[in-house]
């Protein structure tokens, strides 16, 4: 089975007197069958109430989040760690128990 990926902004911080977000907080969750692993981080942010890009917190939709998430990590490593997780979960090198 292929794993999908399903990346969530858990929460964001932001400046009360512009609404300039300050810090995205991300989740990143990946599923094959039964086997699931996930990643949680954060993102700063550094807002610009005067740029013409400025975007303030109540207008900022998930999908522009993720986009300034994904401009500070490598979407890609973060996937392949959850795949790593969920590959050695499905293929077990060790295990426990009693010869008796």
């Amino acid at each position: 089975m292929a794993i999908t990926y399903t990346w969530t902004v858990a929460n964001m911080e932001r400046n009360t007197a512009d609404g300039g977000v300050t810090v995205v907080h991300w989740r990143c969750e990946g599923v094959d069958g039964d086997a699931t692993a996930s990643s949680y981080g954060t993102t700063s942010c550094e807002p610009d109430p005067s740029s013409a890009d400025f975007i303030a917190f109540e207008n900022v939709t998930e999908a522009k989040a993720l986009e300034w998430v994904w401009g500070t990590v490598i979407k890609t490593d973060i996937e392949t760690a959850i795949a790593d997780k969920i590959n050695a979960e499905l293929n077990p090198t060790t295990t426990t128990g009693l010869p008796w």
